[in-house]
């Protein structure tokens, strides 16, 4: 072995050995790097939707980041069958038993009502909730246009999500001529 290093010669198997552990420790950084990455906490808010105007409507809203977007789902029981409109409002108050306080539709970009993609349309206007026979109904959407706890004009926390008695006609100014509120909840941070 000593008479085959010599004739190799001992600089370039130093070099081999020492550029072999440079590799091996970089590798072992982007490893450590990616489980870092693949622990970060991610962002998620949620609320809990109570009945209001002596309906019997619950269920909860759950918002999740992933980089840059943002996914919703609402799921709710205890409506009648058929579509409800569901919308952020600009207040996290739920204390009037109607669910007035939660104010009007979240619109932080001054736009007219409208449905979610289509045309101008409010943060807020998310869209209408097929209630099943059951009572039971849910709906998803991801958006870039929203934040989680950054506290900026577009972050949905402290905003209230609120389930109409009707369906969003997505036309009538300014919220949809949905009908009564039925279900109240405010958006707060998940811990």
């Amino acid at each position: 072995m000593k008479t085959r290093l010599m004739s190799i010669g001992i600089k370039p198997v130093f070099f081999l050995l020492l550029g072999i552990s440079i590799i091996l420790m970089g590798c072992e950084r982007a490893r450590q790097h990616v489980d870092v990455l693949s622990t970060a906490p991610v962002a998620q808010a949620h609320a809990m939707i109570d009945a209001s105007s002596d309906s019997s409507v619950t269920g909860v809203a759950v918002f999740t980041q992933n980089g840059d977007q943002i996914a919703l789902t609402i799921e709710i029981q205890g409506a009648s069958p058929g579509l409800h409109a569901v919308h952020i409002h600009a207040n996290g108050d739920c204390s009037a038993p109607d669910g007035t306080s939660a104010g009007g539709h979240w619109n932080p970009t001054g736009v007219a009502h409208g449905k979610w993609g289509e045309g101008e349309f409010h943060l807020g206007d998310i869209g209408n909730i097929n209630v099943g026979e059951d009572g039971t109904g849910s709906i998803t959407l991801t958006t870039d246009l929203w934040e989680i706890g950054t506290g900026s004009d577009v972050d949905v926390v402290g905003k209230g999500i609120i389930v109409h008695a009707g369906a969003d006609d997505f036309v009538s100014q300014p919220s949809g001529a949905a009908g009564a509120r039925i279900g109240c909840g405010v958006i707060v941070l998940a811990e």
